[in-house]
């Protein structure tokens, strides 16, 4: 029963509590205070137009009218399909102030797509944006019966109107005609915000109530919406601001993560609930753009995924950047190669990356390196506050394996979720019982040291079978990473025609730039050489092909569900 013992806490920065009380009513009420204490400070900034709490929070409760005079009531869903921009937290707040869940919808979504999500969480209202309402909702609208409001929102809806004209004359803002719909109420985002009266509904909100429907990225299966409450989200805010001690109205961030993925939608709720400033980027790849905000807005935070660090790496004007007043970097939703973590602390500063692990289901975060005490490279921390990790035998799920050992992370706090929306089964599945607690059972392998910090070593789904061996794809290719060949690479099984119980591990590589124009052949011998020299034989990719550019999800991991090979038929 060592996990139930805690061994991470000694590990814990000085002043870091054991546990956290989770004090607050709901994120509505935790909103009212930080506009009663931070009010005329800035809460998002957008393209050099700046939202104040005040200004932001008034603007919610416009939107929140909207839901409640055209017919919506508490328990209903609100999906917000949108970049990183002004109306999504407008929306996310507004819907939420008038007793609503919402359920963040990505854009980069199919048509089909859309109506299975909206179906699937029974959404009541939908915020999109214009270009995808024209192109691609107003096509399907028919077979989302449920859905009572939609509200197009415009890209440059809050820039200045010599912007607006000047973007939409150079057409390189997509935007799109809003049109009526048979049985729906279809009305432009921005008249919304000039209609409805700028009244705080009266709705008493609980703890309990759920807040957040947030969809999984449906790697094995069709997409299952994670039931969240105000108290799982309140959970996560309290313990990541245990952990690095924000400084309310005083502290800027600055995130790439797409806050239709709860990641980055973590990352706004947090900033919206500890009165810190948001700089909005709606396009995480433009990193020309996230260098000129981090110039302008000096953040004190900045949080990405692992390639978006790279790809800021790759800029020569990112490392001419001043990065005195920056407290660290988070990264999460992927491992970050060794290599790597090296090279960004060598420009933003020794010891300021902080490798999180979370998942949706868990609100989103439950581990952390330290702020302050050193960081263990390659793990991605401790257990955060009144979280309780243990890794269980993969063959045995009712037994702990030592410390040390690889296993399933399984995890239990305030932050796990309630279940799946509408899937018993899988929820079943998900949420076991254990020593009288529910854990949530993650899917992940890894393990913990004697000092509490925990390893991700794969998902179990990544996993490659190999002759009755385990090929952790993860570990082969943070090993991988250390070639100057690979800017980018995933490991993959592919089925082994001859032996169906094992598979063939297989390399796919994006080249850097100064390899580009290097026949693959001998990159090729180069890589398998590196792999022998590091690698376990059973390890060593027997297929390696090179692709221009590695896929990635909408949050920026590699995407090994689009690599792997279809299924027939």
């Amino acid at each position: 029963m060592v996990y139930l013992q805690r061994p991470w806490l000694k590990s814990y920065d000085h002043g870091v509590r054991t546990d956290v009380e989770i004090t607050d009513q709901s994120l509505p009420a935790r909103w009212a205070e930080i506009r009663r204490d931070c009010g005329g400070q800035p809460a998002l900034h957008f393209l050099g137009v700046t939202l104040t709490f005040d200004q932001l929070m008034a603007l919610a409760d416009r939107f929140a009218q909207a839901l409640i005079r055209n017919g919506l009531v508490k328990g209903d869903l609100v999906a917000i399909n949108l970049p990183n921009i002004p109306q999504f937290p407008i929306a996310l707040i507004g819907a939420m102030k008038a007793g609503c869940a919402i359920s963040g919808l990505s854009p980069l979504n199919t048509a089909d797509e859309m109506v299975y999500q909206l179906n699937d969480s029974n959404a009541k209202a939908l915020v999109t944006l214009d270009a995808i309402f024209e192109h691609r909702f107003a096509k399907v609208a028919d077979r989302v019966p449920g859905l009572k409001l939609v509200a197009p929102a415009g890209l440059v809806d809050f820039l200045p109107k010599v912007k607006q004209i000047l973007a939409k004359w150079l057409k390189k803002i997509p935007s799109g005609r809003i049109m009526p719909l048979p049985d729906k109420e279809v009305i432009a985002f921005k008249d919304i915000l000039t209609r409805y009266p700028a009244q705080t509904p009266e709705v008493k909100i609980t703890q309990e109530d759920v807040c957040l429907i947030q969809y999984t990225g449906g790697t094995t299966g069709p997409p299952k919406g994670a039931v969240l409450t105000h108290k799982n989200v309140l959970a996560n805010v309290t313990q990541f601001n245990e952990w690095t001690k924000l400084e309310r109205g005083r502290e800027v961030m600055l995130s790439g993560f797409p806050m239709f993925h709860l990641a980055g939608m973590g990352v706004a709720m947090i900033s919206m609930s500890m009165g810190v400033a948001q700089v909005l980027i709606p396009d995480p790849r433009n990193t020309k753009h996230i260098i000129k905000e981090f110039a302008k807005y000096k953040p004190n935070m900045m949080t990405n995924v692992p390639s978006l660090y790279l790809m800021l790496l790759a800029e020569p004007e990112f490392k001419n950047l001043e990065f005195s007043q920056l407290r660290f970097c988070v990264s999460g939703a992927a491992p970050f190669p060794v290599d790597g973590i090296n090279a960004l602390e060598a420009v933003v500063g020794k010891g300021k990356l902080m490798e999180v692990y979370g998942m949706t289901e868990t609100s989103p975060l439950q581990t952390c390196n330290p702020y302050q005490n050193p960081k263990r490279i390659g793990s991605v921390g401790l257990p955060f506050p009144s979280t309780y990790i243990r890794i269980m035998n993969l063959d045995a799920p009712d037994q702990d394996v030592p410390l040390g050992q690889e296993g399933e992370i399984v995890v239990a706090g305030p932050q796990v979720m309630q279940g799946y929306h509408n899937k018993p089964a899988e929820t079943a599945h998900a949420l076991r019982q254990h020593d009288g607690q529910v854990w949530m059972h993650t899917g992940d392998v890894g393990r913990m040291d004697e000092d509490g910090f925990v390893y991700v070593v794969d998902r179990a789904k990544d996993m490659i079978i190999v002759g009755g061996f385990k090929v952790f794809s993860s570990e082969v290719e943070d090993k991988l990473y250390q070639h100057p060949a690979i800017e980018f690479c995933a490991l993959i099984g592919v089925p082994n025609p001859e032996r169906p119980e094992t598979e063939i591990v297989k390399l796919v590589v994006q080249k850097k730039a100064a390899y580009k124009d290097k026949p693959n052949e001998e990159v090729k011998a180069e890589l398998l050489a590196f792999a022998r020299e590091k690698l376990s034989p059973y390890k060593v990719p027997k297929i390696v092909e090179f692709v221009e550019a590695i896929p990635l999800t909408a949050v920026g991991k590699v995407d090994k569900k689009a690599l792997r090979p279809k299924p027939a038929g």
